[in-house]
């Protein structure tokens, strides 16, 4: 199959091109930037020298839609709209890594991107990209938009919570700890090394944006509205997520009842660990040990003094929060096997 990368110079760009090159199933047709036009992709991912001797493109939707079976949109948001939105109408099938195309009800666009969408009309055709929550829609979408790191990564901690109506849905707690590769390749004041080491720095601690998509996804689950409290954070670390998300139950659950729920919530996942372990240093999720895998891991802890369930997951923000995501939602799209180009163990030490 014939694949096209927009956006191909990011960190998630070049993700995405990481795992491409190596897919049985794939040949890399075109990708494009618009800094690096000409360039060899490999002067910009010097990791990739051997494995693709392509030099960016120009983006051209003509030449794209020709020599492309899929396409995977990797551009900021609020870029996406309008490419999306051609590439759909040539009838080429989409993974969008923006969040262009993740909300259903347009007003959410003003309350969190602060801006109108043009398209709304279009957000009906999008699936959202998780495949633990509409692999079935996946599988018939000409349109997925693959959901935010951090977004999902505390939607796959509660879901099971939240479906079988356990907890108080007025009161979920979200606090998420993120490496600065979610930040982006371009520099900042406070991306930059020396102002990025060593800090466990707060940033919109209030309304976040992701907060929309988790609010929408588990009020989905539990078919009426959730209210979410998310406080994300920047930590040392280049890769990775940390979630500790708080809720609180409606009556007593024993850990045993837990565990069944997350079993079967997650028994035939192929991209789920629980992990919760009584022995050892690492009882519980931690994102050292997902690093360039597609894993999400979850777990919980029971605090019964307070009727309250810790529940945790660990992602890597490049992986199962971006472009691992894109590539498990193109292989159920394409009918292939859903871990087909990832089935990697993680990097350890990192």
């Amino acid at each position: 199959m014939k694949v096209g990368v927009i956006g191909a110079s990011g960190y998630v760009g070049g993700e995405l091109l990481r795992l491409l090159v190596v897919h049985p199933k794939v040949e890399i047709s075109m990708v494009t930037s618009r800094q690096h036009v000409g360039e060899y992709v490999h002067r910009v991912h010097p990791s990739l020298k051997s494995f693709i001797d392509l030099t960016f493109s120009p983006m051209d939707i003509d030449k794209l839609t020709s020599n492309c079976d899929i396409v995977f949109v990797s551009v900021p948001h609020g870029n996406a709209v309008n490419v999306v939105k051609e590439l759909y109408e040539r009838g080429i099938k989409i993974i969008d890594l923006s969040a262009d195309f993740r909300l259903k009800n347009p007003k959410d666009y003003v309350k969190w991107y602060g801006w109108e969408h043009p398209f709304p009309e279009m957000l009906s055709k999008s699936t959202y990209g998780v495949p633990e929550l509409y692999r079935n829609q996946i599988k018939e979408s000409k349109l997925v938009s693959c959901p935010g790191c951090m977004a999902v990564t505390s939607i796959l901690a509660l879901k099971p919570l939240i479906e079988k109506n356990l907890v108080d849905t007025e009161h979920v707690i979200v606090d998420s700890k993120i490496g600065s590769s979610g930040a982006g390749s371009q520099e900042g004041n406070g991306t930059h090394h020396a102002m990025r080491y060593g800090v466990i720095r707060p940033y919109k601690p209030a309304k976040h944006r992701h907060t929309g998509e988790i609010e929408q996804e588990l009020g989905i689950l539990a078919h009426k509205k959730v209210m979410v409290s998310m406080s994300p954070h920047a930590v040392n670390l280049v890769r990775g997520i940390l979630t500790t998300n708080h809720v609180f139950l409606k009556e007593p659950v024993s850990e045993i009842q837990l565990w069944k729920h997350y079993r079967d919530a997650y028994k035939s996942e192929p991209f789920i660990r629980l992990i919760k372990d009584k022995k050892g240093l690492y009882k519980f999720p931690d994102p050292k040990f997902v690093v360039g895998s597609n894993f999400c891991d979850v777990g919980f802890d029971l605090d019964e003094d307070n009727n309250r369930v810790v529940a945790l997951s660990a992602s890597d923000n490049l992986m199962k929060g971006a472009a691992g995501s894109a590539i498990q939602n193109m292989n159920i799209m394409s009918g292939f096997s859903e871990v087909e180009g990832l089935r990697y163990t993680p990097l350890t030490p990192v």
